[in-house]
């Protein structure tokens, strides 16, 4: 079964899953198709973090994108000090980070690859060559996006000459990429990080009229890593594995779970009335009561507590410390009982990051709140079970807008990410003390990834692979889909398709047109603040059943799932 955010890249997974290869060897094929087809999110421009699941143990594979050997701490500094508007600083060669993706990907395949590396890039190479029908979610962003045709390669290949955006339907080919994806398929990650095509990124991203210093040197010395991944016990029956920092994605998320468990268990919630929103249904449609007023205030302390510590601890461990000595000393159960124990019946004031026992006082100041954007999500299972859960990005919508060839002189090509401004752009607090997740060379940013897996505590079994795009959302569209699978009994296209509901230190945002006026006015009377937005999630998900494996795709956006 495979589960991604357009259903061309999931037919090219399932094509790889029939010819024999492994959970990762289609999740390959898949990435290189959203390379081709979703442009806007992912890519080998970009990074991506992936957890494996071989039967036997849960690996952790980081590819990071990470800063050049020439970044500096103010980087998104203007004359003054003062930190770049985010459109601002998202926009040109300064933003692009060296991507890692590719490289990941070979590690992984080095270990769990079933079939020939090259096989995997034939959907993509086909697809890229034939031309592909312009979707009307990429349609829809090309129209609205004002940055992209500032780039000369990407306004004479993604628009008319007139300026508009090719109509929903014109078959869009790349030559460029094909060739790309060539060399990448014969020679493997060398193809991109040396050679012909680190040559054309190094020299897209330095002559840019917002250059940046990302350097053939720095994609040659580019390494993937494999880590420890984070495994976490809940619900006294499930184990929950995410990925760690540089990753906020799982550390965030269990925070919050784990102090609404312990709320629960001090003052239980009956569980909450679920909509009647079919799968496959337009989640958009009518007013659902998902949660109550009350669940939600708990989500959003919980939420509030959660990302303060975020803000202050959680950045690339190669550059600084766990509280403790050790991540999960987050995640202790004294330390979220005495956290959640701050939770009261309005929203409170004010909230600071706290300290788990053990650790010293921290020697960094928090971050400010700071916009993410972006990326994909991948949930495979082959016949095995074995299973992989990858999230992609490319950070904002096009990324840095940079349209590269790879040297080939064709029109097409991919674009650069802009994962530079995933650093905090402010360095230091008024005090000078040093914010954790600041820009220094070589550190790879803090993400809000969350490729998850979930097991049964008491067998092994592999139960869910889960995971988001997003941005800093991520982690609360994941949490949603978690809570309402575990505790609430919903199939995971039920809980996809539920409401969503964000907090990102900041007033509760809610998706437009899914609550009701009384469920709003009651949070109000808590003391929130509430905005209605469009929470465009794009959650791809894959339970186990007693019938069998069961997927669940967004329909906020093109995802699918297929499966024999």
């Amino acid at each position: 079964m495979v589960a991604a955010a357009n259903p061309l890249a999931t037919e090219a997974g399932l094509l790889i899953l029939r010819a024999g290869g492994s959970a990762l060897d289609a999740a390959i094929a898949v990435q290189m198709v959203l390379t081709l087809v979703e442009p806007q999110s992912s890519g080998i421009g970009g990074g991506a973090l992936m957890l494996s699941w071989n039967g036997q143990r849960v690996q952790a594979y980081d590819g990071r994108e990470t800063a050049p050997a020439g970044a500096h701490e103010a980087l998104f500094l203007d004359a003054q000090g003062k930190p770049l508007p985010m459109q601002q600083a998202v926009f040109g060669g300064r933003a692009v980070a060296t991507p890692g993706v590719v490289r990941m990907l070979e590690l992984a395949h080095a270990q769990h690859g079933r079939l020939p590396w090259a096989r995997l890039f034939e959907p993509a190479v086909s697809l890229a060559e034939e031309g592909f029908p312009l979707g009307p979610r990429l349609h829809r962003l090309l129209q609205l996006d004002a940055l992209l045709p500032r780039d000369a390669s990407a306004r004479r290949y993604y628009y008319q000459p007139d300026g508009s955006p090719w109509p929903v339907g014109h078959r869009l080919r790349n030559p460029a990429l094909a060739q790309v994806l060539r060399q990448l398929a014969m020679q493997g990650s060398r193809a991109l990080h040396e050679g012909a095509v680190a040559r054309s990124v190094a020299q897209a991203v330095q002559s840019h009229p917002v250059p940046g210093t990302l350097s053939e040197a720095d994609l040659k010395g580019y390494r993937a890593l494999e880590r420890e991944p984070l495994c976490t016990f809940w619900l006294q029956r499930r184990l929950v594995c995410g990925f760690p920092p540089p990753s906020s994605g799982h550390l965030t998320m269990m925070q919050i779970l784990g102090m609404l468990e312990w709320l629960d268990v001090e003052q239980p919630l009956k569980a909450p009335a679920m909509g009647a929103v079919a799968a496959g249904q337009d989640p958009r449609s009518g007013l659902v009561h998902s949660v109550s007023a009350e669940w939600l205030h708990r989500y959003n302390e919980a939420a509030r507590l959660a990302y303060t510590d975020r803000a202050l601890y959680m950045a690339d461990p190669a550059f600084v410390q766990p509280p403790a000595g050790r991540w999960d000393s987050l995640l202790q159960r004294d330390y979220l009982n005495r956290r959640a124990s701050l939770i009261g019946q309005r929203a409170a004031s004010r909230v600071e990051p706290g300290r788990p026992t053990g650790a010293a006082s921290q020697p960094l100041a928090a971050m400010p709140d700071q916009i993410e954007h972006g990326t994909s999500h991948i949930s495979v299972v082959d016949e095995r079970g074995h299973a992989v859960s990858l999230t992609t990005t490319i950070e904002a919508q096009f990324g840095a807008r940079i349209l590269v060839d790879g040297g080939t002189g064709l029109p097409g090509g991919f674009l650069l990410n802009n994962q530079m401004t995933d650093f905090s752009f402010v360095p230091r607090d008024a005090a000078g003390t040093p914010i954790a997740n600041r820009v220094q060379a070589n550190k790879r940013p803090r993400s809000s990834m969350s490729p998850t897996l979930v097991f049964d505590q008491h067998d092994g079994r592999l139960l869910m692979s889960v995971g988001s795009p997003g941005g800093g959302m991520i982690i609360h569209f994941t949490a949603k889909v978690l809570v309402a699978t575990q505790q609430w009994g919903l199939s995971v296209q039920e809980a996809i398709n539920l409401p969503n509901f964000v907090q990102v230190q900041g007033p509760i945002w809610l998706e437009k047109g899914r609550y009701s006026n009384d469920l709003v006015q009651q949070l109000q009377a808590r003391g929130h603040r509430i905005e209605e937005r469009d929470l465009t999630s794009g959650i791809q998900a894959i339970e186990r059943t007693p019938s069998g494996w069961f997927g669940g795709a967004d329909p906020r956006r093109e995802g699918v799932v297929r499966a024999d």
